[in-house]
């Protein structure tokens, strides 16, 4: 088997400065929940689609919105390359495991500018991946909180100022927590490999599945859709 396909420091470990990879964090009652509201979320209206750039590319991982919609590279409040149908609402408990997330990161003192309301859901299929980008559509800066679901996958987590060399490689697996802000909020980060077959059989999933959580900074009144 290629040594990247095997977990290795399967430890708590700050990639660097602000960027803080927490293995195991969601067990396997947390998991279920997750997943299971995951695929509520992803029936219509505003349900789980296909992300065109505006190239005319096509994101191998579909994707659904809460709280607010993600379009390259902006945010709406109705499914404008979808169904057009508005965002379903950002639960109040995602907010609540978001910041615990953080307080487990960099520990219970560290600030906030507000709550979280965006939540980015992608699925992903055996063979999809995600190129190295940066989330800077929020206006706000606080730390991006990411959890794991199904099948494991190397994640690339970069540098600030370009998609190549300097980065990590890591391997993230389902209930692991990735939290990056501070120094490392705006570092460029992707996915270049799911490992198809490796979700614990508990969950019944095949593929991975990605919740990403962010603060926005939005008003609704600066929504384009």
């Amino acid at each position: 088997m290629p040594q990247d396909e095997l977990s290795f420091d399967r430890e708590r470990a700050e990639l660097r400065p602000g960027a803080v990879h927490v293995p195991d964090w969601l067990d396997a009652d947390a998991q279920r929940d997750l997943l299971a509201m995951c695929r509520e979320w992803a029936r219509p209206p505003a349900g789980l689609r296909e992300v065109r750039t505006p190239g005319g590319g096509k994101m191998s991982a579909r994707q659904v919105c809460l709280g607010w919609h993600w379009v390259p590279y902006r945010y709406t409040k109705n499914a404008i390359d979808g169904d057009g149908a508005p965002v379903k609402p950002f639960p109040v408990f995602l907010n609540v495991l978001a910041r615990r997330a953080v307080a487990e990161a960099y520990g219970s003192d560290h600030e906030l500018s507000g709550d979280y309301d965006v939540a980015v859901i992608n699925f992903y299929d055996g063979s999809a991946q995600m190129g190295m980008h940066r989330d800077q559509e929020e206006t706000a800066r606080d730390p991006v909180v990411s959890l794991t679901l199904g099948d494991a996958c190397r994640f690339r987590f970069g540098n600030n100022e370009s998609r190549t060399k300097p980065y990590d490689d890591v391997r993230l697996e389902s209930g692991d927590l990735f939290v990056f802000g501070r120094e490392a909020r705006m570092a460029y980060h992707g996915v270049t490999k799911v490992f198809a077959g490796t979700s614990p059989a508990f969950l019944g999933l095949t593929g991975r599945v990605n919740v990403t959580l962010r603060v926005s900074g939005l008003q609704p009144w600066t929504a384009e859709g």
